[in-house]
């Protein structure tokens, strides 16, 4: 996903090339066009670079006006860009925003992925689902991200710490409930930014509502070791969770390039002590 500017740009060879410089060794396909030229590049990045491809991005039905292929459309070519590119692991990156409006809509989507996770698994392949905060949200003193799980068991799960810290929870914690279901981590940082100085000016003209926008904006993505998440306790619950790849992802750069981005978040981690992952 933070790549995708960069395809578009340079291809996906070239532009794998520069992550395989930097130090990164696996990636995970998302947003991106999956057409023959990509595939074929990708392909090629396996062979000349080592890039193991860890996991696709998949929909289970495509919102009206987006591109991309879903399970429900184009569940034959899903398969075969998999067997193409190596990889058992498939995830679904959000439940259909109508699906978060009731207990029943939640467990109604879950049952769906179920049924795609089992005819996945005839072919040798996994289905995982990627969390973002929204799954913390409770029905009947349950979570949304339960819910889910409990009714999707052949579908497991991509824990992503930056959003179960932004869901309230302890990222720890939450890696160890999961432990043993979980293929694949994100590892992105927790931030907390300073005020623009923008805001300062909203709230002395009297605009509460863009100054509070300002104010709640601070909590951000960040590079790894760069925020206030634990990763010398993140990593090895991650590990003893199961995990098979450790992602690093970041949503939103504030300024700085992709590449800056990777950069640091390599440096930092191989600084704590986990160089060995790469």
């Amino acid at each position: 996903m933070m790549l995708k500017d960069s395809f578009a740009e340079v291809g996906a060879f070239e532009t794998l090339r520069k992550v395989s410089d930097l130090g990164y060794n696996a990636v995970e396909i998302s947003q991106v066009p999956m057409d023959e030229k990509n595939v074929s590049e990708l392909e090629r990045a396996q062979t000349e670079l080592g890039m193991v491809v860890a996991s696709l991005s998949v929909m289970m039905e495509k919102p009206v006006g987006r591109p991309g292929e879903s399970l429900k459309d184009d569940f034959d070519k899903i398969v075969n860009d998999a067997k193409r590119l190596d990889t058992n692991l498939l995830r679904i990156g959000m439940l259909p925003f109508g699906a978060m409006t009731s207990i029943d809509a939640v467990v109604d989507f879950a049952k769906e992925t179920n049924g795609y996770a089992e005819r996945l698994a005839e072919h040798g392949i996994s289905l995982y689902y990627h969390n973002h905060h929204i799954e913390f949200a409770k029905f009947d003193g349950k979570y949304m991200l339960d819910i889910i799980n409990e009714n999707s068991p052949a579908m497991g799960l991509e824990i992503d710490v930056h959003w179960v810290q932004r869901g309230g929870l302890d990222p720890v914690r939450t890696l160890e409930k999961y432990a043993g279901n979980t293929a694949m981590v994100h590892l992105k940082d927790y931030r907390i930014g300073m005020m623009p100085e923008s805001a300062l000016g909203y709230l002395e003209s009297g605009d509460f509502v863009n100054f509070m926008t300002e104010f709640k904006n601070v909590v951000q993505f960040a590079e790894v070791g760069e925020g206030n998440l634990d990763f010398p306790s993140i990593v090895p619950a991650a590990e003893a969770a199961g995990a098979q790849y450790l992602l690093v992802e970041q949503d939103e750069l504030y300024g700085r390039t992709v590449w800056e981005v990777l950069e640091t978040s390599h440096r930092n981690l191989t600084a704590m002590g986990f160089g060995n992952l790469f």
